[in-house]
């Protein structure tokens, strides 16, 4: 193998020959230039990792790269070998590493499917096609910075909802990119990056809304106003505090009438069970079962499917225009079933255990301050400082004088005192 200083005009005057070989460099040890029999003259180091492997990975090909620029690379790669690394490796992990449109396919495979459920995962997916790959769907993993994510996010002000989810769900899949290899530890791009403020918070159905709700809902059972299946799902979800999916898929085989509990094998977090209380109770046993049908609340058209949530939601829609309540979503139910569950006095974790939350932020988020309850509070507070200042009167109380106070001299604060003297007579002889 021939060692000179590799120069321009020398790997010009290098002959194609049958086989492949190798013009050394005489000035960066290792650094090299391959001439190929297709005529390809390609720049490589040849180097021993400290674990003591043989590498030789290419640097570029003469003519894309210039002498000069090849040997400046290969003296920083010689540099990054002193140093314990592994230049080859990089490279390999750079080529390797994919882009956001494979990550995201994979962490839908990988994560997604197996732990997810079918809804959650079909909105990553919805997620994923409508607004992170447009985006940033063609930038490797571990080249994402945070000016892209902050970027994407400030791109979807108008649907602020989804960007929160945006950044939520990016914020788990680079923590997913740094155990899986693609990024290095500590380099998630979603630190520090702001959410969009909160909605509104679903409002809470007051006392009054109550039974005007189920005020309508005997007339509409006794006058035939509204489907019987639509009310019994209605009063089963204030009963049960439950989910509208929860009511909409219940089946009869889920019931246990003897230990007087329901236990819902698949729910949005996980399997759950709840006791029947004895509105529930009366109303499980004295709702109509349709022959064949497994579901409690199944569809008015075909007995053999569960009510789509389509009609339920329909059919509430219905019932607050009749009692003429502003509209509150179906899940407005679980919050008001939520703050009577807290506001009953039960502990905590039971509280918890009957609206099925696994944590107790979530639970709290469901939990409203009735308004009775905040003026109460307020007339108490007011009543305590009232008496404490109805007390028997402080006698003997020396006055000292207040003293100096910085940035007024004594002529000027005697003015101020004056002042605020005259001031103080001024209203008081109005």
């Amino acid at each position: 193998m021939p060692t000179q200083k590799l120069t321009k005009r020398l790997l010009d005057a290098a002959e194609v020959q049958p086989k492949a070989y190798e013009l050394r460099d005489t000035e960066v040890p290792g650094f090299l230039c391959k001439v190929t029999p297709a005529g390809s003259k390609i720049f490589m180091l040849q180097y021993r990792t400290l674990a003591g492997q043989r590498r030789k990975p290419a640097i570029g090909s003469f003519g894309a790269l210039t002498v000069e620029q090849a040997r400046a690379i290969a003296q920083e790669w010689s540099a990054r070998v002193r140093a314990g690394k592994d230049p080859s490796q990089a490279k390999d992990y750079a080529r390797n590493n994919p882009t956001m449109r494979q990550f995201c396919d994979e962490f839908i495979s990988r994560h997604s499917i197996p732990n997810n459920k079918p809804l959650t995962t079909y909105g990553y997916k919805a997620l994923f096609r409508k607004h992170i790959i447009p985006r940033i769907g063609a930038i490797k993993v571990d080249e994402v910075t945070r000016v892209d994510i902050a970027n994407l996010v400030r791109d979807m002000a108008r649907v602020p909802i989804s960007a929160n989810k945006a950044l939520d769900i990016l914020r788990f899949m680079f923590k997913c990119a740094e155990v899986w290899g693609y990024r290095t530890d500590g380099t998630n791009p979603c630190k520090m990056i702001p959410r969009y403020p909160a909605g509104k918070r679903t409002r809470l159905l007051s006392n009054a809304e109550m039974r005007k709700v189920f005020d309508y809902l005997d007339r509409a059972d006794t006058l035939g106003l509204e489907h019987p299946i639509y009310t019994l799902g209605i009063r089963l979800q204030f009963a049960f505090a439950a989910r509208m999916s929860e009511i909409t898929n219940l089946e009869w085989s889920w019931i246990d009438f003897e230990e007087r509990r329901v236990t819902w094998p698949d729910s949005k977090t996980g399997p759950i069970s709840k006791p029947i209380s004895a509105e529930a109770y009366r109303l499980l046993k004295s709702a109509p079962r349709f022959e064949g049908s497994p579901f409690v609340i199944p569809g008015t058209t075909n007995y053999m499917k569960a009510l789509k949530p389509g009609l339920y939601w329909q059919a509430w829609k219905r019932v607050l225009t009749a009692c003429e309540i502003p509209h509150v979503g179906t899940h407005a139910i679980r919050h008001r079933t939520a703050t009577d569950i807290a506001n009953s006095g039960v502990p905590l974790k039971v509280g918890m255990a009957l609206t099925a939350h696994k944590a107790v932020k979530v639970f709290m988020s469901y939990v409203h301050a009735e308004d009775e309850q905040v003026r109460a509070a307020a007339e108490l507070v007011s009543e305590r400082k009232s008496a404490m200042l109805a007390g028997p009167p402080v006698e003997n109380i020396e006055l000292k004088p207040a003293g100096k106070i910085r940035g007024l001299s004594p002529r000027k604060l005697g003015e101020t005192r004056k002042i605020a003297a005259t001031q103080w007579s001024a209203v008081n002889d109005r």
